[in-house]
């Protein structure tokens, strides 16, 4: 009887230890999974970005506008006729080569005229891991890449694909495990900065759409020369549009007792300048 009363509790005590275990593994892998637009371009107004082309741009290239187009797969035929918004490129080089255009999310300054930009790093909420976007393109052997930051301030250049394509294109990439978003010591969750986008062509790629047979002879003196090569060269140079950059991230976060005193906001009030010694 003695025997069984002890298997009796000694199979107790293994089932509690297993369901203590299994309780406390759930709770630390629970993840809460969302979907966050970062960018749409809808608004030019509060989203400017600006461009950086290589050493072989052309005068006046790279150039950006805010198209009225949008991808039918994403928003439909837009029945309710919203302001929708692309981020068109206009890239153009005067030789072929590794060459690159960076498109960086920034801040604008100055007047319409003379604006000035400044870069601004873009926070990714939570422990992101996918980033996703729509891309259009006609077919150029050219390739994509993003740069993100992490708390460290480290930068990683992630590998987004060929934009071999046609047409609009959902694009997306797993964020490597190896990038940390986390650390040891509250507050544990340290997000990443979008930095900006690369867009490479590849030294067998054209540079500039094959150009008309009867196009006139500019004569560089005449004082609208720029602008009418201006003119001939917007036809000529290579485009892509790009629309709803979002995340799929994880936004959970385990609580524990006194875990306000873990925020940020928290310690800045507390322990400010002013605060009570």
């Amino acid at each position: 009887m003695k025997q069984h009363i002890a298997r009796a509790l000694c199979l107790s005590l293994v089932l509690l230890s297993i369901t203590g275990v299994g309780k406390l593994f759930a709770d630390e892998n629970t993840i809460n999974l969302e979907s966050v637009v970062i960018q749409n371009f809808d608004d030019p107004a509060k989203e400017p970005w600006f461009l950086i082309g290589s050493k072989f741009s052309t005068k006046d290239f790279p150039r950006i506008n805010y198209v009225k187009s949008w991808p039918i797969s994403l928003y439909g035929s837009n029945a309710d006729n919203k302001d929708l918004r692309a981020l068109g490129v206009a890239m153009l080089f005067d030789r072929k080569e590794y060459n690159w255009v960076d498109l960086v999310p920034g801040q604008k300054t100055g007047d319409a005229a003379n604006p000035t930009y400044a870069p601004v790093e873009l926070p990714l909420p939570g422990r992101v891991k996918m980033l996703d976007m729509w891309i259009w393109s006609a077919n150029y052997d050219y390739y994509l890449e993003a740069f993100v930051r992490d708390y460290k301030g480290i930068v990683y250049t992630i590998p987004m694909g060929d934009l071999s394509f046609v047409g609009w294109k959902n694009v997306r990439i797993n964020i490597p495990d190896n990038i940390p978003q986390s650390r040891k010591y509250l507050p544990r969750r340290e997000g990443l900065k979008l930095v900006k986008f690369r867009i490479w062509t590849r030294p067998t790629e054209i540079v500039s759409m094959p150009p008309r047979g009867d196009e006139p002879i500019l004569d560089p003196k005449s004082p609208d020369y720029d602008k009418k090569m201006l003119e001939r060269n917007i036809p000529k140079s290579i485009k892509f549009y790009f629309d709803n950059i979002k995340v799929l991230t994880d936004t959970f976060e385990t609580l524990f007792d006194g875990d306000s005193l873990a925020n940020p906001q928290t310690t800045a009030s507390a322990w400010g300048t002013g605060a009570n010694k």
